[in-house]
Parts: structure tokens; C-alpha cells; sequence
């Protein structure tokens, strides 16, 4: 029973789970608005900034990890948060994959040879005005980082184990701009996870590890 539960969170397991997604879905489906569904009108608009991130899964046989970053806290809009890898999609992307490839090397020194394209999750659609293109990958290990310190303070790994468990997805909430707003979090150690991070990885269970 532990070889197989171990197994379920491997790099080639998942990398299965990505190529079975169902590929059916509104495209608004996903974002901050699943837990506020009655602001959705204030989310789901016109005029949303492009953006994509890598979710990078590392191959350490059996026992996946992801890879995450913390904002360095200097930066202007959401410093100090816990981020994957990724920016806005510029006008010389070709597309949300090489978007996603050039910032993570421009954010922490991944080399796109170290990185297996796998899928793409659905649009998570964000309260601060981004349409944001989850790209999935397995990343071989032995890489060597180089994080870029005006964005990056730290890059660690998670066990993908512990993100895709739901019992560390706490739903929370906060009162901004007069309204209860909820989200997911996913405190690990020292880290606290929360926000569109943390939908995404509940996204990501929901697609691939939920059923």
C-alpha cells in the first residue's frame, strides 16, 4: 500500500494525470471567483491582463516535489508571497508554454533543457486582473538555480505528496474593501501559501489528483 501511494506522486504519475485531463470546460471556470462566486462579475472581465507561470515538478523518482518561489518583499505588487515561476505573457511569446519557460529562467536561472512541457491546466482568472495559464512540467534534477534578487528571495520545494493531500487546504477568509473575501491556503513549515497560489494547486488537485 505505501509503494503504491508513493507512486501516485511520482513524476511519471503525473505526468499521466496531465495527459488525461479532460479537456471539456468553461474557460471562466477557474479563479477567485469559485469561492466568491458573488463578486464573479468584478473577476471576470474584459480587459485582463495576460500572464503565465510554470508548475514545475522535479523527478526524484517515487516522491515528486514542486518548485516555488517567495517574492522579494522590495517588489511593488505582491511582495513576500509564495509564486510559481512567471510573469506576464510578452509580445515576443510565441505562447504561455515559452512564456512561462523564459520567465522561470529569467526569475530563477531553470534552464528550459532541464524542463519537459507536459500539459496545460485551464485559465485561473485572479481578483487582481490577471487571466493567468497554468503550464505543467517535470524538471530533470541536478539543476542548479540562480535566482534573479530583485524578484526572488528563495526558491524550495514542496512534496507534490503534501500539496495534492486536500487535508492541508484550509479554506480562509479576510474582510477587504468592506466584503468577506475567501481563499485557499497551505501553510508548509515556515512557508505560508494562500492566495492564487494556492488556488492553483487546488485547481490542480481538483483536475488530476481528485478523482
Amino acid at each position: 500500500m505505501r509503494a503504491a501511494t508513493q507512486n501516485r506522486f511520482s513524476a511519471e504519475a503525473f505526468r499521466r494525470r496531465a495527459a488525461a485531463q479532460d479537456p471539456a470546460h468553461d474557460p471562466d471556470a477557474y479563479g477567485d471567483h469559485r469561492l466568491n462566486p458573488d463578486i464573479r462579475h468584478l473577476i471576470v472581465r474584459d480587459g485582463l491582463d495576460d500572464a503565465a507561470v510554470l508548475v514545475p515538478v522535479v523527478d526524484h523518482g517515487e516522491e515528486a516535489t514542486v518548485i516555488l518561489t517567495q517574492r522579494t518583499t522590495t517588489l511593488r505588487r505582491h511582495s513576500g508571497q509564495i509564486a510559481f515561476p512567471g510573469g506576464r505573457i510578452d509580445a515576443v511569446d510565441g505562447s504561455p508554454e515559452h512564456a512561462a519557460l523564459r520567465e522561470a529562467e529569467e526569475e530563477i536561472g531553470l534552464a528550459p533543457s532541464r524542463v519537459e512541457i507536459v500539459g496545460r491546466m485551464p485559465d485561473y482568472v485572479t481578483g487582481s486582473g490577471y487571466r493567468i495559464r497554468p503550464v505543467l512540467s517535470i524538471v530533470e534534477p541536478g539543476f542548479t538555480l540562480t535566482l534573479n534578487p530583485h524578484e526572488v528571495e528563495v526558491a524550495f520545494e514542496v512534496p507534490l505528496s503534501f500539496l495534492m493531500d486536500p487535508a492541508n487546504h484550509r479554506r480562509e477568509s479576510r474582510i477587504w474593501q468592506e466584503r468577506e473575501r475567501f481563499y485557499y491556503t497551505m501553510p508548509y513549515g515556515e512557508r505560508f501559501i494562500w492566495g492564487v497560489t494556492a488556488g492553483i494547486l487546488h485547481m490542480l488537485y481538483e483536475r488530476l489528483y481528485a478523482r
